[in-house]
Formats: C-alpha cells, structure tokens, sequence
C-alpha cells in the first residue's frame, strides 16, 4: 500500500480536485439534512459510478456511511462486487469498516480530503485497505475539515 501525500504545484484543478469537490457537494447535502457530513463517490474510466452521503440518521443504519452508499451503487453499476480499476473519493478518512469494506470491493485507489485522527483507519491499522490499493490523502483537506467541523460546532 503506497501512501501520498498531495500538494499541487501547477494552481490548476486535477481530476482529484474535481472528483472531491463533487464528493464536497454530497457532504453538503448530509449537512443540510443534519447528517454527518461526509461525502463520496466511485469513478471508473473518468466517469462517476456511484455516489453517496451519510445517511445514518435517516435509515436509522450505523453501517448507512456515505462510502458503503457509493460502494453499492458502483457496485450495482458495474454488475458485481469488485471495483478494480476505480477510484473512491470521500470527503474524510475512512473508518476501520469502511476500509474493510474498501478491502473486499478491491477499489484500487482511496482518495480522501481530511484526515480523521479520532475514527479514522490509519489510526488503528495500516493494513486494513487492500495491500494494492493506493491511497491518496489530502486532497482539498481544509475545505474537507471546515465542513465536519461546522457540523460539529453547530451541534455543541
């Protein structure tokens, strides 16, 4: 598993940037319906294939995070469990099940903004995603962080 982290040099959007914001547009909508917001989505090919948002609250499902969401719908998309050859985006970190998750679909790349130091699963294990699976992280972290944040601050 390879770990990068990301500063673009050219100023210019890259396609990370342009996935993650439409990953940022997802947690918006969970914010607006006061669910965490987290955000994701699976391209394949320079396409997005699946999509989702936090929706733990309204199912009333501790599993219903926003990348087990994008997960099935890419998975429905492409007519089996395994998405090789694309990439998740998600607005932060993962969490120990959802890497695990991410393990089992053998998504090549993991794209995530912020880092979660309290839930997220590099705090507690390297080796959960797939030892293929590249990870990129930082990808618009602060836009990533200010979102969860405000949700957080609001709630307290």
């Amino acid at each position: 598993m390879q770990v990068f982290n990301f500063e673009n040099p050219s100023g210019g959007p890259t396609p990370d940037e342009i996935y993650m914001k439409e990953a940022l547009k997802l947690a918006q909508k969970a914010f607006e319906e006061d669910e965490v917001p987290i955000g994701a989505v699976i391209v394949a090919q320079g396409k997005i294939i699946g999509k989702g948002y936090n929706l733990t609250e309204r199912l009333n499902d501790v599993t219903a995070h926003a990348e087990m969401q994008a997960f099935t719908a890419a998975s429905n998309f492409m007519g089996g469990k395994y998405l090789k050859d694309c990439t998740l985006y998600v607005t932060i970190e993962p969490c120990v099940m959802c890497a695990g998750a991410s393990y089992w679909t053998q998504v090549s790349r993991i794209v995530y903004g912020a880092r979660d130091e309290k839930r997220g699963y590099s705090s507690f294990s390297q080796t959960i995603v797939h030892p293929k699976t590249e990870i990129v992280a930082g990808i618009m972290a602060e836009e990533c962080a200010a979102l969860i944040q405000s949700f957080f601050r609001n709630k307290r």
